[in-house]
C-alpha cells in the first residue's frame, strides 16, 4: 500500500476528497457547493484545503475556461485502509483486537461485509497466538 508514500491528509482534506471520490471528478464550484453545504464553509476554505490536495499529490487539476475540475490521484479505498493501518501502528498492539470490536459496533456493516470478516477471522484464528504481545515500552509493560 503506497498512497503517495503514506499521505497525511487532515480532517478537513478528508471531507473534500470524499466530494471528489463519491462524484468521481469535481468542479470548484460543486465542491465549494457541497461543503458549504455540508461544513458551513466559505469558499476560500474550500480553494485552500484543495490547493493543499494538489500539492500532496492527492488531486490533479484540469483548466475548462475560468474553472477547475479536480480528480482524485489517490484510490479511496487505498487511502482509507493506509490510513487505518497508521492508526493502529501507533496503537498498543494488545489493545488492537479491542479497538476492532469497538469499530465493529460503532460502523453500519453488510451481511457481504459481516461474512468477509467471519471468513477472515476464522483463517486467522487457525493461527493466532493465545496472547498478543505489547508494542508499547521494551522491558517495561503496564498494559495488561
Amino acid at each position: 500500500m503506497e498512497v503517495k508514500a503514506q499521505l497525511e491528509i487532515s480532517d478537513a482534506e478528508w471531507e473534500v476528497m470524499r466530494v471528489i471520490w463519491t462524484l468521481g471528478s469535481a468542479t470548484s464550484h460543486t465542491v465549494i457547493e457541497a461543503l458549504s453545504e455540508k461544513m458551513g464553509w466559505k469558499a476560500a476554505t474550500t480553494k485552500t484545503l484543495l490547493g493543499r490536495l494538489m500539492k500532496k499529490g492527492a488531486l490533479t487539476a484540469k483548466k475548462n475556461g475560468r474553472a477547475f475540475t479536480y480528480f482524485p490521484e489517490i484510490p479511496e479505498q487505498e487511502a482509507m485502509d493506509v490510513a487505518t493501518i497508521s492508526l493502529f501502528d501507533h496503537l498498543c498492539q494488545m489493545r488492537a483486537g479491542a479497538t476492532l470490536t469497538a469499530l465493529a459496533k460503532h460502523v453500519s456493516l453488510s451481511q457481504t461485509d459481516i461474512a468477509n470478516l467471519q471468513k477472515l477471522l476464522t483463517e486467522k484464528a487457525k493461527t493466532a497466538p493465545e496472547k498478543v504481545s505489547c508494542n508499547c515500552l521494551p522491558d517495561d509493560c503496564h498494559c495488561q
